[in-house]
């Protein structure tokens, strides 16, 4: 028997969609072999989901496979009828789709979802099909699995839909997983627990994956075979290992150069200058070649082709198919720099504006409490205490980065200090003047000064409004500019300044890639000259090239107006780039706060410890072990005694079930709340 499962040969799929079909998959090949994983990465819009879905047979209406062949063993998944192809999904096929709210049918309990998945592909009894979902939760690691079966996917935490997921598409046991990005929308300690999973589940069932992500340290940690896709086709195939050693293609490169690290801390990242090309087209040359650093006259005129390199690698590359040489890529540029990130790092550099030393922002006791309503009067029966006893400050020009798990109350902090919700109690102070005693008016005002990114910036921008009306919303409310000339002036201005061209004000938010609606959301914010701004999760959503041109602008601005940023993010490698200061989060309290440097060369609460361990590492070489966290995140309705971190610490003892404790502080710089350490700091014998 071929140890190859999956083969899939010349595909493409195309989208009818206008005059010209999109390509979206255009002649891909790869192999998936029997127990490996095959990672597929590249930027959003290359073709990695429409891969996923001409495999299984579900694309949208508009989507057809033109051309190609998709084997599964010896099957032809493309000469099957859509009756037979039934049969294959689920059972020999699973798959997890990247947001499981959308993908688990809301009305129906978690356990008739699984036990349908087993009575359509099997032939056993309901009370046999029931006992075997359960054992599919406990094998996944849902707690209290008997329980789960009974509860609805909006009673479950992001990370259990996952791997209530997991556990439908391998119901089956199915010879391939296909995982269309599993863990975006996770933190690292989910995610973590879920990539162990996978990889326990495919060591144990010799299961093939195909994983899909853009994640390059979910890819170091998971893969064997790495291949790259940049406009519809694969660009480079190569070992996990060798990938990460030594990528070959310009835009692999590239990849690499614009991942943020501590390394890098006060450089700007390398960025790919210009975007994706349309697919509705026929091309020439190279798709790489208006973003290449590398390009000459041949790549636009020639088609590459993938070629075989040493090792089991290919590439889709000129510079290694005999066009320009069999050698690879020149030195000159190898670090991953073109016009734009040199263009780019320049302005990062330029006009630097020293941070203050007082704080701009000053949170103190910071509560925030939603009362909970029931019966007929509607009484207060209890409240969640999504943000209870928080307190942080911030000069200006300064960056506070608040990492933390979903639901620990990062972005209530954030609300709660702009007053868009109501404090329950404690003090917010921004520039001396305590926000919660301003009267409407006098608060109104005040919003010049502060102002928020939100993480989905399609959401946050009125569909129904151009881009220059967007931006004078705010102007217009808030009396920035004295005449409507003056705001028009200052909105072409403020385009330039966030890497936009000013004659796009008259289009739509739809009309603009995600990377710059977000440019779009950050122009809004500056357009009433802030002081602060609250970043709540602005690049998770991003590709990392995107990202890092978002990273490359917030870091510039900083340095040329001295704004103050309050980072809410679960990026660690962002905070490193990014931040001066971090506040770890658990359960609506900071359990440790201090410098970058500090707490992430030496964290000391054990919640920051297993944080810290769970982030992946893009080098497959970098085998740390993972702290593991027992249980879920308790819930804030009625949150533990003493320590909110207690009944899953491994280092809890009698007063960690008692008493909260007070701050200890291990230098002038860093701080923690954990009664292993005394009054000095020091770490106690228990």
């Amino acid at each position: 028997m071929s140890d190859t499962l999956l083969d899939i040969e010349n595909l493409s799929t195309w989208i009818d969609a206008g005059r010209e079909p999109v390509r979206a998959v255009d002649g891909l090949s790869l192999t998936v072999q029997r127990g490996e994983t095959f990672a597929l990465l590249g930027e959003s819009g290359c073709g990695k989901s429409i891969t996923a879905l001409s495999i299984m047979r579900l694309l949208p209406d508009a989507g057809r496979v033109v051309d190609g062949r998709i084997s599964l063993g010896d099957t032809d998944l493309l000469q099957l009828s859509e009756a037979r192809m039934r049969t294959i999904r689920g059972a020999r096929i699973g798959m997890i789709f990247q947001e499981p709210m959308l993908s688990l049918n809301p009305v129906l309990t978690i356990g008739a979802q699984i036990v349908e998945v087993i009575e359509r592909h099997t032939r056993v009894r309901a009370d046999e099909a029931k006992r075997k979902a359960r054992e599919l939760l406990d094998s996944v690691g849902v707690p209290d699995a008997e329980r789960r079966l009974t509860e609805f996917p909006f009673q479950l935490s992001g990370g259990l839909r996952q791997r209530v997921m997991i556990a439908m598409s391998l119901a089956c046991e199915p010879e391939l997983l296909i995982a269309d990005e599993p863990t975006t929308a996770l933190d690292v300690t989910i995610q973590a627990q879920v990539l162990e999973l996978l990889r326990e589940l495919q060591r144990r069932r010799g299961m093939s994956m195909l994983l899909i992500t853009h994640d390059l340290g979910v890819v170091a940690q998971t893969a064997h075979r790495v291949g790259v896709m940049y406009a519809g086709q694969i660009v480079e195939t190569a070992p996990c290992e060798d990938f990460f050693r030594a990528a070959q293609h310009p835009y692999s490169r590239k990849l690499f150069a614009s991942l943020p690290s501590v390394g890098k801390r006060g450089q700007a990242l390398s960025v790919i200058g210009g975007n994706v090309p349309s697919l509705a087209q026929t091309f020439e040359g190279c798709r790489f070649v208006d973003r290449c650093d590398y390009a000459q006259p041949e790549c636009r005129s020639i088609v590459p082709t993938l070629v075989a390199t040493a090792g089991g690698r290919a590439v889709r590359c000129h510079y290694y198919s005999g066009v320009l040489g069999t050698e690879g890529l020149p030195r000159a540029g190898a670090d991953g720099t073109n016009g734009t990130s040199s263009a780019s790092a320049a302005a990062v550099g330029s006009e630097h504006m020293a941070p203050g030393t007082e704080a701009l922002l000053a949170v103190s006791d910071l509560r925030v409490h939603f009362p909970i309503h029931r019966g007929l009067l509607r009484r207060v029966v209890g409240y969640v205490r999504a943000v209870d006893g928080v307190s942080l400050s911030i000069p200006a020009g300064r960056t506070l980065a608040l990492v933390g798990e979903s639901g620990c109350g990062k972005t209530t902090v954030g609300k709660g200090i702009l007053q868009l919700l109501p404090p329950t109690g404690g003090e917010v102070r921004f520039d001396g003047v305590d926000l919660a005693s301003l009267s409407a008016s006098a608060l109104r005002a005040r919003r010049r000064d502060l102002q928020i990114v939100f993480q989905d910036p399609y959401a946050s921008l009125n569909p129904r409004m151009r881009v220059n009306e967007i931006i004078e919303e705010g102007m217009s409310a808030l009396r920035v500019g004295d005449t409507p000339e003056q705001r028009a002036g200052r909105i072409d201005a403020l385009l330039k300044e966030v890497g936009l061209d000013p004659a796009s004000k008259s289009r739509y938010p739809h009309e603009f890639s995600g990377g710059q609606r977000q440019r779009i959301a950050i122009a809004r914010a500056l357009a009433v000259e802030p002081k602060l701004i609250v970043c709540d999760e602005p690049t998770s959503a991003l590709d990392v090239s995107v990202q890092a041109q978002i990273l490359n602008l917030l870091l510039d601005l900083q340095r040329r107006h001295g704004i103050a940023y309050l980072f809410i993010t679960h990026n660690m490698g962002v905070v490193e780039f990014l931040a001066h200061e971090v506040a770890v989060m658990y359960l609506g309290r900071v359990v440790e706060q201090g410098s970058v440097e500090e707490v992430f060369a030496g964290p000391r609460h054990p919640y920051t410890r297993a944080l810290l361990s769970a982030v992946p590492v893009p080098d497959p070489q970098a085998r740390r072990e993972v702290l593991r966290i027992p249980g879920d995140l308790p819930s804030p309705v009625s949150p533990p005694k003493g320590c909110h971190f207690n009944p899953r610490c491994p280092h809890a003892f009698e007063q960690c079930r008692s008493d909260f404790p007070a701050e200890r502080k291990v230098s002038p710089n860093h701080g923690v709340r954990c009664h292993l350490y005394d009054e000095s700091g020091r770490e106690v014998a228990r």
